[in-house]
């Protein structure tokens, strides 16, 4: 039996009985490999819509990064549209941009959908350690406000101060369509919403293989289903189950610490809103408090998905030099997560033969994207295939070197851009 990792989320989860295991021959529509925000959001729009559908789950329903990541409500892609309109044609670019503040909305409306409880705290921030990255903000709100994001607010020195109690930034952008949500209780909420709405899921059921055909044919070690079609969702965590993803894509560990509980005064002396904040750093620091009034901090990132020994040595450094009031502070859990990095940073969606899809490498953004990637996934199913084929069209480009060398060569260029944050240039 493969468990939830030891997190602050997983202990702090709401009520939920498991899911069966696999035993049977089943047939159905539509197959999703994975019961992330990937694979939910997919199987939920789908059931929504009429289709039969089976989520097959190797652990537990957000098991990997759904359930772990920093739980914040970042709007666009990791690639922001600037980057996407230099590099696309216009109308593939339009439909992009048209996209940005898209999944964010999903997300809102299965909470109030389905009545899911998972501490939804409105307003995010971006914030700036340098003029250079409060320069890159301004700009960033002159794009999100030409793209439709009237929630938009610039703050300078003085204004960052009042919504975060540290002496690191020199002023931020605040998102107020942006937010907060405990990540493992939203997803246990949409995999109950695809129970109630007739799908199935099976956890602890691992895919063996995939057999391309009318119908596919997806085989666990103790069942099988055949199915119209299938939907791989497994990301960082699919491993070599379709090998001709694997070498566009490479999994890294992110790391994140709990403190104890400091009480409702004491966590919004630092952050007085109750907004979640990034920094603008290459290699970012993200924290928010919790529904139980604790600070969750997370950073780093360990490229090749290895577990650190110490993640407290590696984070609680960061945190201090952001609130150094809270040295007295203990720390209760920590915990690393796996997210999928892809070179252009901007996500991987495609077909492989006619009826397997997948959509995957969303490199640091998931939480929004991968429920805007179920939304056109049960597009393109029902007929409707250009949304998704604004995402398919982007190129999906090999780490140089290969899969031996992609973790190095991405390290070295991550120490250059951190060198850089430090220089402020």
């Amino acid at each position: 039996m493969t468990e939830h990792v030891n997190s602050y989320y997983a202990a702090s989860a709401n009520q939920h009985a498991p899911y069966p295991t696999l035993t049977e021959q089943l047939e159905c529509d539509v197959c999703v490999i994975g019961a992330g925000y990937t694979g939910l959001s997919s199987a939920l729009h789908l059931v929504e819509k009429g289709y039969s559908v089976v989520v097959l789950e190797a652990a537990r329903v957000g098991f990997g990064a759904s359930g772990r990541n920093g739980g914040q409500i970042v709007n666009s892609y990791s690639r922001d549209i600037d980057t996407i309109e230099a590099n696309c044609p216009p109308e593939q670019a339009r439909l992009l941009g048209s996209m940005l503040f898209e999944g964010g909305q999903i997300i809102r409306e299965r909470i109030k959908r389905y009545n899911i409880q998972c501490d939804l705290q409105e307003g995010g921030v971006f914030a700036a350690e340098t003029e250079k990255q409060l320069h890159e903000l301004k700009a960033q709100q002159a794009r999100w406000e030409k793209w439709g994001n009237d929630k938009l607010e610039l703050l300078d020195a003085d204004g960052v101060r009042e919504v975060v109690a540290s002496d690191r930034y020199v002023g931020a952008l605040l998102d107020k369509s942006g937010g907060h949500i405990h990540p493992l209780n939203l997803a246990l909420g949409e995999a109950e919403a695809i129970r109630l709405q007739g799908g199935k899921i099976f956890e602890q059921s691992a895919v063996t293989s995939i057999t391309p055909g009318q119908p596919a044919l997806v085989k666990t070690a103790k069942g099988a289903v055949k199915a119209r079609y299938v939907v791989v969702a497994g990301n960082a965590y699919l491993g070599n189950l379709v090998p001709e993803l694997a070498g566009k894509s490479m999994p890294c560990g992110t790391q994140v610490i709990a403190t104890e509980v400091l009480g409702e005064e004491r966590a919004r002396s630092l952050l007085p809103q109750n907004y979640c904040l990034e920094d603008c750093n290459y290699l970012l620091d993200y924290y928010r408090t919790s529904g139980d009034h604790r600070l969750i901090y997370g950073g780093g990132v360990v490229y090749g998905a290895r577990d650190p020994a110490d993640i407290e040595r590696l984070i609680i450094p960061k945190m201090l030099k952001t609130f150094p009031q809270l040295a007295d502070v203990k720390v209760e859990y920590t915990w690393t997560g796996n997210f999928l990095l892809t070179l252009s940073r901007l996500p991987q969606f495609g077909r492989i033969g006619h009826n397997i899809y997948y959509m995957q490498g969303y490199s640091g953004h998931g939480v929004t994207c991968t429920h805007l990637a179920g939304k056109l996934l049960s597009e393109v199913l029902s007929g409707q295939a250009e949304r998704f084929d604004a995402f398919a069209k982007l190129p999906h480009y090999p780490f140089p070197g290969g899969r031996l060398f992609r973790i190095p060569f991405t390290a070295a260029g991550a120490a250059w851009y951190t060198l850089r944050d430090r220089l402020g240039v």
